[in-house]
């Protein structure tokens, strides 16, 4: 019996669609995984468990999972543990200037940098429309 961890299967991000890595960062607890990892690098995943906040063991899991299937995040065995390292490289090469805008926007209040504002213009009720006219 082994006690060393298995190397998992890591996807190439040509295979990955975008609306897979937006779900994966939807969720509030692995968006702030990945700003975490963004902002210290590689992390055991002890680390990354209490920087995640308080979810069972099987729900934290579950979330390292689907950040990796959706290719944000390598799981890198190291003995009988684990490091999560974030593919920044990766991820900016297959969606230019996706993470930034991703991880800059919700940060006390910041916006994503260069975006276009599209914010809808107001709309006119008809009883003004006529009244205009």
């Amino acid at each position: 019996m082994s006690t060393a961890a298995r190397a998992l299967p890591h996807p190439d991000l040509v295979d990955v669609d975008l609306p897979q890595v937006l779900f994966a960062l939807s969720d509030p607890t692995r968006l702030h995984l990945v700003r975490e990892l963004d902002a210290q690098g590689p992390l055991s995943v002890a680390q990354c468990q209490a920087a995640g906040g308080d979810v069972p063991k099987s729900t934290f899991s579950h979330h390292l999972r689907t950040l990796r299937e959706a290719g944000l995040i390598w799981s890198i065995p190291d003995g009988r543990r684990r490091t999560i390292e974030l593919r920044r490289d990766d991820v900016d090469h297959r969606f230019p200037g996706l993470l930034a805008a991703v991880l800059a926007t919700g940060r006390g209040g910041a916006t994503a940098p260069d975006l276009p504002d599209l914010t809808p213009a107001p709309s006119r009720s008809a009883s003004t429309v006529r009244a205009t006219s």
